[in-house]
């Protein structure tokens, strides 16, 4: 008894096991319960969505406030080249789910939505309407002001932001991140009424596989950058990054797995203290899994319930505020998907069925997400590494060429 209890309680403490039993659990009995409950259960869930809606651009704004500001604390050349690449390589997955959704567009199946998916209302909702200028993009722009200014002067608004950073962070993880199940069990809930729980699988069975054999590609791309086109070296860095697959996909935390993703990278790298400096600082920010998972899951409910594909204007806006936001939701552990969703529903339009279908993919897809994001920071180290090499010869070189101006003048 004692041996099931270990095993048992860990598990019950795993966020995702306890969405599985939360939905599992209503979906069993659904079809025995009034219409008023169903609709509660999704009033709760606009509820807590309305107020993160509230909070979370000032939420943004600190959190990327504070890590701007404490910038300085290290060597900047190395942050501005580590930022830069953070940024890049986070665009270019976001970039490379919007060639992909072109590529297979015409190749998935299109949701035929029924006339009473709209039938399904809350018992009530905040009446308070939120200014179009209170975004997630507003925050963003403040957030990267007062973190530049407090990088260089004021040190007592430096302990504000920390201080702001830290309750913003305990709101989020410690309030918010306990509430996802039933978050989430309230839009499951109008997918149940609505039908579109029934269709989920049977019509998104082609995107799943799609996404698989994409996310494999983009990240056997990143191995293959990084051995310097290598075929040995490829697989060697394959093999050493295993047991962090392994480790991450069963546990689906990138945190916890830190330290085997530490020891397979340090073994791909050239200067093995590398990995200690960039994994911890890149855990939460570069995320290639999820920006790829996301995104092209952006894509084809764009698609599938707008009838045609986002333009570029719309892609580019929204790929500009998603990788900024990523920066945002480094250290908040089972509280990014509250970031991402406002930018959805802002810059894309998603409606509350389109925000359930993201959601429940997200549960779903979670072990994978978490793995290749495992996998592709590993790999991407080893490409940071080798840009940082030559940043730092571009660097010692001009410094050489200054030095010898400065002596014939």
């Amino acid at each position: 008894m004692s041996r099931v209890r270990k095993i048992v309680a860990p598990l019950l403490k795993n966020r995702t096991v306890q969405i599985f039993l939360v939905v599992g659990l209503y979906l069993e009995v659904a079809s025995s319960l009034p219409e008023e409950i169903h609709r509660g259960l999704y009033t709760v869930s606009l509820l807590v969505k309305d107020l993160l809606l509230w909070m979370l651009p000032i939420t943004i704004g600190l959190f990327i406030a504070h890590t701007v500001s404490s910038f300085n604390r290290k060597a900047p050349l190395f942050i501005l080249s580590l930022l830069l690449f953070e940024a890049f390589s986070n665009s270019t997955s976001v970039w490379y789910s919007f060639g992909i959704g072109h590529l297979t567009a015409s190749h998935l199946p299109i949701i035929e939505l029924h006339h009473d998916v709209d039938a399904f209302d809350p018992l009530w909702r905040i009446s308070l309407i939120k200014p179009s200028w209170w975004s997630a993009g507003k925050g963003t722009f403040i957030g990267i002001v007062l973190g530049l200014v407090a990088a260089f002067k004021f040190p007592v608004l430096r302990g504000f932001l920390t201080k702001g950073k830290g309750f913003a962070e305990y709101v989020l993880t410690r309030i918010f991140s306990r509430l996802i199940p039933f978050f989430i069990l309230g839009f499951v809930a109008r997918m149940y009424k609505t039908r579109l729980l029934s269709r989920m699988f049977t019509q998104y069975g082609d995107f799943l596989l799609c996404l698989l054999f994409f996310l494999i590609v983009y990240i056997a791309i990143l191995f293959l950058v990084g051995s310097g086109f290598s075929r040995k070296t490829f697989f060697k860095n394959v093999k050493n990054l295993l047991p962090a697959a392994g480790v991450s996909f069963s546990s689906g935390c990138s945190l916890s797995t830190m330290p085997w993703t530490i020891e397979g990278t340090a073994k791909n790298l050239k200067n093995p203290d590398f990995a200690k400096a960039v994994i911890p600082a890149t855990t939460n920010i570069q995320q290639i899994g999820d920006c790829i998972a996301n995104t092209f899951l952006c894509f084809f409910l764009y698609l599938q319930f707008n009838g045609h594909v986002p333009s570029l204007s719309i892609w580019i806006t929204f790929s500009v505020v998603f990788v900024l936001a990523r920066f945002a939701t480094a250290a908040v552990l089972g509280g990014a998907i509250f970031i991402m969703l406002p930018i959805y529903e802002f810059y894309l339009g998603f409606t509350p069925e389109m925000i359930a279908i993201v959601l429940a993919f997200n549960v779903i897809l979670d072990p994978l997400i978490t793995c290749s994001n495992v996998v592709a920071n590993g790999a991407l180290c080893r490409i940071f590494e080798r840009t940082w090499s030559y940043v730092l010869r571009r660097f010692d070189q001009t410094a050489i060429k200054q030095a010898k101006n400065r002596m014939s003048n």
